[in-house]
């Protein structure tokens, strides 16, 4: 899955390559003489003698490829087969010079490229009777025309080569809208789903960009539907500025490339707020679940302990929530769908469960502890104080935890979470953030506020949820997000 979790796996060591290992040792030079292999073993030594059985093989393979290079020697990659035996032996008879026929037979039956200058040379220096015969009588018809042949494919290849790479360099800008959201098979279904929800927030973006012209009145209406999105003044302010000098910098005229340019403005933007957890760091890693009521707490901790499952790590639930009515059942119905133990107490100092629960996992060497608590609104001081007493408690059961504490945000609340984030951020510091019930809300811009309002000190978005399913709780990815607003 995308981005969920941070593993300290090493790396697998890569698989051994079986081919190559057999094709090195079997490719000779290409300039060795063509003729010589067939007629006398004794000139190539302890190679020929390895090789006799693929040797032997290669006249039925008629018209193999030479690619299969890791089952032949080099005496079938460089002659036809059934042409190879015959030829060395008739022009011995008739002429007396060894090297003069199998030259020749060479040159005719195999393609020019393979057998003019190439192997020309090697016979050189070999033999001298050899050079002189060819280069007098069969090969200078042959010979000749070669040169160009291989001069003339050269060049195409060489030429095509600029208009290749020049193009690249300025499309380059007018490329980063579409690999603004790279996605692999799996995410699609999810960024479709994403669409979905965030539907009516992009319905008021989207269509601003539709037969208009890139002028004032555009941008006047881009900040009235930024503004009904909950992004607030500050971050549309900054938005528009953005990108009216992003538009008058790239002379930007076609209200496509304009609605790309806010997308990559808002991927910036988003990006400091995407960052995976680490679940390797501590054993176990123990993380704190806060917010409001009915945001969706207990439900997001069903769904994480699925994702945690399937990452291989046992999972302890604690049923910290004691003050609502049927909170440890609908824990521990979650807990007997991921197949994980849950501790809870009838009634009690939730700060009591959440200590036995770290001290319990800690002597199970479990890998994830999540503590559900009670949901709380700012404003309920003594409900505050008491979640504050709680992550002490989490500390004294264990040093530096606890590692993580989430809060869980509803996003149909809008401006309404930068509040809370405020206020939950002040009594246990905050390291994360899950938003849930994005789908059907026109108020998906609340996150780039949050974004824009809190870029000097980023909480990081861990997951969203667009629905009930156990696979609607995914990664936060700025990308996609800002597709799903945008795109």
């Amino acid at each position: 899955m995308f981005g969920f979790f941070r593993r300290n796996k090493p790396a697998e060591p890569p698989a051994a390559a079986a081919q190559p290992a057999a094709t090195e040792p079997a490719s000779p030079p290409p300039g060795q003489p063509a003729g010589e292999a067939p007629a006398s073993p004794a000139q190539t030594g302890s190679a020929l003698a390895a090789n006799e059985a693929p040797t032997a093989a290669a006249p039925a393979a008629d018209d193999a490829p030479a690619r299969d290079a890791g089952a032949m020697s080099f005496l079938t990659r460089w002659f036809r087969g059934p042409e190879s035996a015959p030829a060395p032996a008739a022009p011995s008879a008739e002429s007396g010079t060894p090297g003069e026929a199998p030259t020749a037979d060479g040159v005719a039956a195999e393609p020019p490229e393979l057998a003019s200058p190439a192997a020309a040379e090697p016979a050189a220096a070999q033999s001298a009777q050899a050079q002189a015969a060819p280069w007098a009588e069969p090969e200078p018809p042959q010979l000749q025309p070669a040169p160009p042949q291989i001069a003339q494919p050269t060049a195409p290849l060489i030429s095509p080569e600029p208009p290749t790479v020049q193009p690249q360099a300025p499309d380059s800008l007018e490329a980063l809208p579409a690999e603004a959201a790279p996605l692999s098979e799996e995410r699609k279904p999810w960024l479709a789903r994403l669409r979905v929800g965030l539907s009516k927030t992009r319905d008021n973006l989207t269509g601003l960009f539709v037969g208009v012209k890139i002028d004032e009145a555009l941008f006047e209406e881009l900040e009235t539907a930024l503004l009904v999105s909950d992004a607030g003044v500050a971050t549309t302010q900054a938005l528009l500025d953005a990108l009216r000098e992003k538009v008058r910098r790239e002379r930007l005229a076609a209200p496509a490339q304009v609605r790309d340019a806010l997308q990559l403005l808002l991927v910036e933007l988003l990006t400091p707020l995407e960052r995976p957890i680490d679940i390797d760091r501590a054993e176990p890693l123990v993380m704190m679940i806060a917010g409001v009521n009915g945001a969706g707490k207990t439900t997001s901790i069903g769904k994480l302990a699925r994702h945690l499952r399937r990452e291989g790590k046992t999972v302890l639930l604690a049923a910290g929530d004691t003050f609502r009515a049927a909170a440890r059942e609908q824990l521990a119905e979650w807990g007997s769908r991921n197949q994980v133990e849950v501790i809870a107490q009838q009634g009690g100092d939730p700060a009591a469960v959440a200590f036995d629960a770290v001290s319990a996992g800690r002597s199970r060497r479990t890998g994830v502890v999540i503590v559900d608590t009670a949901g709380r609104l700012p404003t309920q001081t003594h409900l505050m104080q008491e979640l504050g007493k709680i992550h002490r408690v989490i500390a004294k059961a264990m040093p530096g935890a606890p590692h993580e504490t989430l809060l869980v945000l509803d996003g149909n609340t809008g401006q309404n979470m930068l509040a809370q984030v405020q206020a939950f951020d002040e009594v246990a510091p905050l390291t994360g953030l899950v938003v849930t019930k994005l789908d059907g809300t026109a108020k998906g811009g609340a996150l780039v506020a949050l974004a824009h309002l809190r870029r000097e000190r980023p909480v990081p978005v861990y997951f969203i949820g667009i629905g009930e399913g156990i696979d609607d709780l995914q990664a936060f990815s700025a990308r996609e997000f800002a597709a799903a607003l945008v795109g």
